[in-house]
């Protein structure tokens, strides 16, 4: 049985300006401006000033899910221009001591696993990394860039073809937080 109508509504915070034009979304905050478009989906967007409302009338399964998908994406734009997002990752090594610089809108990673090469993972823009002694923090506003980034440097650091509970190098995600600081 198909519902007449699904939908939901997300409240603005006062510092936060949310504009719609058509189905992109555009989110202003102290921190940045982050702005999205939604045209591959069926659903319908409205801004009063105070909320936005997501909704999708006689949805089919997918219509339906998506509303609730286009709220939680709207949500994670509000939370990244008002605190922003920050994850924290450990650089781990037994032997071979790794060498970690940021360089040219790319992290790269050198003497891992003792490679003579050097290893890279590109920083998507709007994306700040710094380095600490052991650890690396990811910070920005947009959570799919800063987790896309995190991804990246893990993923450039995975061992491969050697037994993975002995070799445990690279560097990890260890904590995920709201704000920067």
């Amino acid at each position: 049985m198909r519902l007449p109508e699904i939908s939901r509504t997300i409240k603005i915070p006062e510092d936060v300006a949310v504009s719609i034009d058509g189905r992109k979304v555009t989110v202003k905050g102290s921190k940045a401006t982050l702005t999205r478009d939604f045209s591959h989906a069926q659903v319908s967007l409205e801004t009063d000033g105070e909320t936005v409302k997501v909704w999708a009338q006689w949805p089919r399964k997918k219509e339906a899910s998506l509303v609730g998908t286009i709220e939680s994406h709207i949500k994670n734009m509000i939370t990244g221009v008002t605190k922003g997002f920050t994850y924290k990752m450990k650089i781990v090594y037994s032997h071979f001591p790794i060498t970690v610089k940021v360089q040219n809108g790319a992290v790269m990673v050198e003497n891992f696993t003792g490679e003579r090469r050097a290893r890279k993972a590109k920083i998507l823009s709007g994306v700040n990394v710094k380095l600490e002694p052991d650890d690396i923090i990811v910070q920005g506003a947009c959570l799919e860039d800063v987790s896309q980034t995190a991804a990246n440097i893990e993923t450039m650091t995975r061992v491969t073809n050697k037994d993975p509970r002995v070799f445990l190098d690279g560097i990890y995600v260890y904590e995920r937080n709201e704000g920067m600081d």
